[in-house]
């Protein structure tokens, strides 16, 4: 699929939205086109039934054996009658349809993004703001969805314009001499402001990922606002992007209202030019104009929305572009199931060496053997490469040079991550978002009774009920319990490899090491990999690694050595 790029034209964001749709579901859009076609036959149908209701001695030109000028007022009423409930109950079978297809569509969006999140690289995915991901998870996607919407008023406009224009034609041509320079001068019309509208889109798009931005974590950035006194500064900041995005909803209005403007004046310009040529064209029957101005007078509603979508698509735009670059990041490997193992071997992998970027100019690890048990500790200043290590250990990052063995044998980064896959990995910034204690241990070991659950949390000194609420305001759990009840979900996950990447450092000293002792004993088989500042930590672990800023090759060293 091609992206939608800044100032692509009209077909492109068409064809990219339809892209978008599934084989499945394109047939249903092919259904969705037939009862449009149905109802527009019948609309049409009854606009031309109305004429001898309106004068009587019209003749219509398929007057035949079904229907004749000798009918009585009663009959003629009760076609007109009919045909407009068949035109009403297909245009709601449409209608359901429609929405149908448009609520399938979003769900579609949301779940495939989600999915490629999930399944991202974790470099790549790092560079992103978390705002930015956030409104294309939620807002963004309504925005795709509305151009997809008004895609399906474009198809009935078209569909409703051909059935009227077709008849019009059959009933009289040559008052249709009128619709070739019109029809030129509406499609001109259209292009009014395209670009324009495409911009304001944009800049919408990135006001609300501003917007989203200034709404995320408001406890807490809310009390380092109020500590440095800058609630003035915070308001006028959110002020401006909420005046960004009033000028810019006004502006689409505007445009809106201007494309319809237009329309209208082309359309009362083209109706006051059928009467002049009916007047002047000798031979004009007048129950042929009148049929032929109730035709184009249904075609002025969709000429209005018919504007209008074209103006939503086009806003759409923006939105599009952000879901696909999404849709494009590059996604993880995984590694073959052939060779998928749940523990360490035995005799502990040896890395001889390991080089990590970014940071520039990199990390070099050599000569560290890991094996089940054993608590490796990664200490270091902040933002000097330590998580970038850890993910690489982790087997979610692939390092620039890969060299380790198992029992005298090499092996490459996939066989590493095989063996490693059956992780746990918990960072220091990561809350959960299960409603309670009982939830988030679930989320980890959905089998586990209640009694190991309450285990599992006296073993990380966590004393609460298992109903405790996450984000009740009366039980809200504090930093140092929230990063127990994680620990808590690794002693559960049983892991061949867990990742505490300063996951307890919400702790005191002497807690973390009761907390990290635990754990050592709970998981036996399970390789530790410790980032954490305190130097205390050295006392449990088995290897210490330490990244400093003037070295790039680091030896771990045995702890207490």
């Amino acid at each position: 699929m091609k992206d939608a790029i800044p100032g692509a034209g009209l077909h492109t964001v068409l064809r990219s939205l339809v892209a978008t749709l599934p084989p499945a579901d394109r047939w249903k859009v092919g259904i969705y086109v037939a009862l449009s076609l149905g109802s527009a036959l019948a609309g049409a149908l009854a606009a031309m039934l109305l004429v001898p209701l309106v004068q009587p001695d019209a003749r219509l030109p398929f007057e035949g054996r079904w229907f004749h000028a000798s009918m009585s007022m009663g009959w003629r009423t009760a076609a007109f009658t009919g045909v407009t409930l068949a035109f009403a109950l297909l245009r709601w079978q449409a209608s359901c349809l429609g929405a149908r297809l448009v609520g399938r569509y979003g769900m579609r969006l949301r779940r495939q993004v989600h999915a490629r999140l999930i399944a991202a690289e974790i470099g790549p995915l790092a560079a992103a703001s978390s705002a930015e991901i956030a409104n294309v998870l939620t807002y963004n996607v309504e925005i795709v969805v509305q151009g997809f919407s008004a895609l399906q008023q474009l198809l009935i406009a078209g569909v409703t314009a051909t059935v009227s224009l077709s008849l019009a034609f059959w009933v009289s041509p040559p008052l249709l001499l009128v619709a070739p320079p019109l029809a030129v001068l509406a499609l001109l019309a259209s292009r009014f402001y395209g670009r324009e509208q495409i911009e304001v889109g944009r800049r919408y798009v990135a006001n609300m990922t501003r917007l989203f931005w200034h709404s995320e974590d408001f406890p807490r950035r809310l009390r380092h606002v109020r500590s440095f006194g800058r609630e003035d500064v915070e308001r006028d900041s959110y002020g401006e992007v909420s005046r960004d995005l009033s000028r810019g909803y006004a502006r689409q209005l505007e445009l809106i209202a201007s494309g319809r403007l237009i329309l209208e004046l082309l359309a009362v310009g083209g109706i006051a030019t059928l009467f002049v040529l009916a007047q002047r064209w000798h031979g004009i029957d007048q129950g042929a104009l009148i049929a032929v101005c109730l035709l184009l007078g249904r075609l002025l509603p969709y000429l209005v929305s018919t504007r209008q979508s074209i103006q939503q698509i086009r806003s759409a735009a923006p939105a599009l572009e952000l879901w696909q670059r999404y849709m494009h990041l590059p996604t993880s490997e995984e590694p073959p199931a052939a060779t998928a193992r749940p523990t360490l071997p035995e005799a502990g992998i040896h890395l001889r060496r390991i080089h990590v970027t970014p940071p520039v100019p990199g990390i070099e690890l050599g000569d560290l053997v890991m094996r089940r048990g054993e608590l490796v500790l990664i200490q270091g200043d902040s933002g000097i490469g330590k998580s970038s290590l850890v993910d690489v250990l982790a087997g979610m990052a692939r390092p620039a040079v890969f060299d380790a063995r198992v029992g005298g044998h090499a092996i490459d980064y996939d066989t590493y991550r095989a063996y490693v896959r059956h992780g746990a990995y918990v960072s220091q910034s990561v809350r959960p978002w299960q409603a309670t204690v009982r939830d988030c241990l679930r989320w980890a070991a959905p089998s586990a009774a209640d009694g190991q659950l309450r285990q599992v949390l006296r073993d990380v000194g966590l004393d609460k009920p298992l109903d405790t609420a996450l984000h009740d305001a009366s039980s809200r759990l504090s930093g140092g319990e929230l990063q127990r009840l994680l620990l808590a979900q690794v002693i559960l996950r049983e892991p061949a490899v867990a990742v505490l990447d300063e996951a307890t450092g919400a702790l005191d000293a002497a807690s973390e090491l009761a907390v990290l002792s635990a754990m050592k004993r709970r998981l036996p088989r399970s390789l530790l990999i410790v980032v954490s500042h305190r130097e205390g930590v050295c006392a449990l672990a088995e290897h210490c690694v330490t990244v400093g800023p003037s070295i790039r090759s680091i030896v771990p060293s045995r702890a207490g050595a």
